[in-house]
């Protein structure tokens, strides 16, 4: 007879507090992988009976040819598109609005973003206006949207935000620059289409930001206070693929193989933020992109070694930690920054130690803070940051 699987050790081997056994999941879309998956995207949602698709996306990618694809599957299957292709990284409330304009003005049915995290989050803050009316502010928060909201259909070209499998869309104020989290179980995509072949063309500084954010999503999932079983399940494995995958996929980028583990590993690990959350690290990186134009990878992978030193004293974190990564996180992390050629110290930045007060007290008002494993303010955040200059 076979053991029984014990329900503490079920996601790695370490032991689980007692309160991270009971959960709820919030299932993922249905996630559709593979090469040349994106070419489908017609016959996925033909029996949604749908007429007009708007395919949400950047000039980039609409440059690269990647929309060309989905425009044509999507017109085979009988379905009339208009392509939006104005997104601009790190979205704000201006740009939702300007594509909601868009959408109302076509009708849409179904909207299909087509890029990383900014087309992905433009698109989910179009769906609550276009359905639900107001501004972004009036749905910042968790289940805000009264209505019924469009179908959604992710094909995520990098491999980061893991937006594909999450319900929020990250929008700035576009006058407080304040980044607002707006969360609904509608917002989620129907369709995650993964699609590695389309990460193909990614230039070498996008994927290491974009893989740093991803690594950073894994790391802070595995140790957060709202971590459960099934989170760590996919902290885990989300780790593992892209601690293989990242410093492959630097050496070459067009590996597909080492494309398909980023962009995997960036999914488990946006599933892993959808059924529990973030930590300090990221509520680091939001004040140094709106005060110093920071890439967002950058600045999270940048303070992330140094919130996971910080952690370590909390109740079974230094575990976690070296379950993930026996050799030691903190040097794990500062090589791969190295190996991507991205900074490792704040003042590469022109940031100054007259910076580290507002930084710190902006860093506490984030919203992953929370949800940090060991509780911090602004003087302790204000530390973090001192010790990364």
């Amino acid at each position: 007879m076979a053991e029984p699987i014990r329900m503490d050790t079920i996601a790695g081997g370490y032991q689980f507090p007692a309160d991270i056994l009971s959960f709820a999941h919030a299932p993922v879309p249905e996630v559709l992988f593979g090469r040349g998956k994106s070419r489908q995207v017609g016959d996925c949602i033909r029996p949604w009976g749908v007429s007009r698709a708007l395919i949400v996306t950047d000039p980039g990618i609409a440059g690269a040819g990647h929309t060309g694809p989905v425009e044509q599957s999507l017109r085979e299957a009988g379905i009339e598109t208009r392509v939006y292709a104005d997104v601009r990284e790190n979205p704000d409330t201006g740009d939702v609005d300007r594509c909601a304009a868009v959408a109302r003005e076509f009708g849409c049915e179904v909207i299909v973003a087509v890029g990383g995290g900014s087309s992905l989050d433009t698109a989910k803050g179009c769906n609550f206006i276009v359905t639900n009316g107001g501004r972004m502010r009036d749905y910042w928060g968790i289940g805000k949207a009264n209505r019924p909201m469009l179908p959604f259909v992710a094909v995520p070209t990098t491999a980061g935000t893991g937006s594909e499998c999450q319900s929020f869309a990250l929008i700035s104020d576009a006058v407080t620059h304040q980044k607002m989290a707006c969360g609904d179980s509608k917002a989620a995509a129907r369709l995650a289409l993964l699609d590695p072949e389309l990460t193909l063309t990614q230039p070498q500084r996008t994927t290491a930001c974009t893989g740093i954010d991803a690594i950073a999503h894994a790391v802070e999932t595995a140790v957060c206070n709202k971590r459960t079983v099934v989170s760590s399940a996919y902290s885990m494995l989300a780790f593992r693929l892209l601690d293989q995958g990242f410093e492959e996929v630097l050496r070459d980028g067009r590996d597909l193989a080492a494309r398909a583990r980023m962009q995997l590993g960036s999914a488990y690990a946006g599933t892993a933020i959808e059924n529990s959350m973030l930590g300090a690290a990221h509520s680091c990186a939001n004040p140094l992109t709106a005060r110093f134009d920071v890439v967002h990878g950058e600045g999270v992978g940048l303070m992330l070694p140094h919130v996971v030193e910080y952690n370590r004293s909390a109740d079974g974190v230094d575990a976690i930690y070296d379950q993930l990564c026996p050799q030691g996180m903190e040097n794990r992390l500062h090589g791969l920054m190295r190996s991507a050629g991205l900074p490792v110290r704040l003042r590469d930045f022109g940031i100054s130690e007259d910076d580290v007060d507002l930084l710190g007290n902006e860093a506490a008002e984030q919203w992953t803070a929370q949800f940090n494993p060991r509780p911090i303010d602004a003087a302790a955040f204000s530390e973090l940051y001192r010790r990364a200059l």
